[in-house]
This record gives C-alpha cells, structure tokens and sequence, in this order.
C-alpha cells in the first residue's frame, strides 16, 4: 500500500475537474468549504449535493444516498479536517458495505476555512491505513493525478465501498457556492429522480 508520504501534492480543483469529467447520472456529495466550492466550480449538476456548515457528514451523507440508490453511484468529497470528526463512520460504511459507494479524502493537514490551522494528524496519522484497518480494504493514497483517474475508474466497477486517498495543495476553493439549502435539497432531489423540481 502506498503511504502519503510518497505521493504527489496535488490540486483539488484540478482532482474535481477530473472526477466530473467522468461522471454522466452519478450523485456527489460535497464536503463543506473548499470540497463543496470546488465541485460547484467544476460543473454544476442537479446530481451534485453541496453541503452547507454539517462538518464531518459528506460520508455518512453519501452513505444514505448509496442505500437509498444502490443502482445510482455515489460519490463524497471530502476534506481531512472533517472526516477526523467522524471517523467511526468508517466503519459503519465497511459493516454496510455499499457496492456503490466511492469515499475521495482530500488530505492538506489544515483546517484550511477557519485559518489553516494544522489538524491534530497532520504529519503523523494516515488516514488511507486507518479506513483500511476500519475495514475498507479497498482504500488507497493516489500517488499522482494519472493514478487518481485510474482508481476513479476502478471505483466505478467495484464490489465494495472504496476510498481514495489525495494529497493537496493549501490553494483556496474556486468559486462559492449558492448558500440556498432549499434549493440545493429540491435540485439533488430533483436530479437523482426521487421528486419533480418545484
């Protein structure tokens, strides 16, 4: 298994762009922050669902949808800050296992909205390791943006929940999301096909 360690720093923005690219109905869940600015940027669809001030939630989120949906697969950004409030969702994810299920880690180390503070692993915990050990076995660091896309793809067929590993850069988000929580819940709606768009 690769290590963060020996991974290439890369771009969110550029890492989003490169998962929508690939996506026809798919839903994505994005994190709070920069995850969620990022993926509006990329490519707006009805598909996507953009969280708002929840911090830590994208996977368990996600994990609803995928249950709710399993022809449907399910995408979830989200940033390392967040995910260390919620790491037992790991294994409530690896105990349901969702086949449809993709889990994409953006790892700086920062808390980067509220000031780039370091979060309390940075530089010591690995958080691909720690969703193995929960029990996700298929769970690994992309080492560079190719290898991404590739892991991205294999996600797409694969048996099991899977997680992706990223390192990125401090860079800010692109964009801003449309603050409407109505709106965004009767659009993701609306686009996984569960209500008519009011």
């Amino acid at each position: 298994m690769t290590h963060a360690r020996n991974t290439k720093v890369m771009n969110r923005f550029d890492l989003t762009q490169r998962l929508v690219a690939k996506l026809k109905d798919e839903a994505v869940v994005g994190g709070i922050g920069n995850t969620n600015f990022d993926l509006w940027a990329a490519g707006h669809r009805p598909q996507n669902f953009y969280m708002l001030g929840s911090m830590g939630l994208a996977f368990p989120i996600a994990l609803g949808v995928a249950l709710a949906q399993p022809n449907r697969r399910v995408f979830a950004l989200e940033g390392d800050g967040s995910l260390l409030m919620q790491l037992g969702c790991l294994s409530t994810i690896a105990t349901l296992a969702p086949k449809n299920l993709t889990m994409v880690v953006m790892d700086n180390g920062i808390y980067q909205i509220t000031g780039a503070q370091p979060t309390p692993a940075a530089g010591h915990t690995d958080i691909v390791a720690i969703a193995v050990a929960s029990g996700l076995a298929n769970s690994s660091w992309a080492a560079d943006e190719d290898d991404f896309e590739r892991l991205i793809e294999q996600s797409l067929s694969a048996s099991g929940p899977s997680l992706i590993g990223v390192r990125i850069d401090d860079k800010p988000g692109t964009g801003a999301t449309r603050r409407d929580p109505v709106q965004i819940r009767e659009r993701f709606m609306a686009g996984l096909g569960v209500r008519e768009l009011l």
